[in-house]
């Protein structure tokens, strides 16, 4: 399955951003999609995911109530709704995608798209 992550850009803090992830060549029912992050500097970081059937979903602490990861399998697309923007959410994103069950490990995931630069500004 080959990943495209778009809709990055640069908002104000308190902002919000909307991450889609495009697949093409397999359907992504047959995935668990996740979106990690890393910003300069730091380790790549796991900040939600969602189940095959788009059904369950985890999210890092550091995100949980303010982002929302969805899955639209006849859609073949994952998107990731980022609201109360805070300037460490500043990082390139990036979507994966794993053929085994729902998990955090980015080792997991086998398939990666290009990121999408998110900057949040003070």
């Amino acid at each position: 399955v080959q990943l495209q992550a778009s809709g990055g850009g640069s908002v104000q803090a308190g902002g919000s951003l909307r991450l889609s992830c495009a697949a093409s060549g397999r359907t992504l029912s047959n995935y668990a999609v996740a979106w990690f992050r890393q910003a300069p500097g730091k380790e790549r970081e796991f900040v939600a995911a969602v189940s095959k059937a788009g059904v369950n979903r985890i999210y890092a602490d550091s995100v949980k109530g303010r982002f929302t990861i969805s899955k639209d399998n006849a859609k073949n697309t994952v998107t990731q709704q980022m609201n109360s923007l805070k300037p460490e959410d500043t990082a390139v994103y990036f979507c994966a995608a794993s053929s085994g069950f729902l998990t955090t490990r980015w080792s997991d995931y086998g398939y990666w798209g290009q990121g999408t630069q998110v900057t949040v500004s003070s």
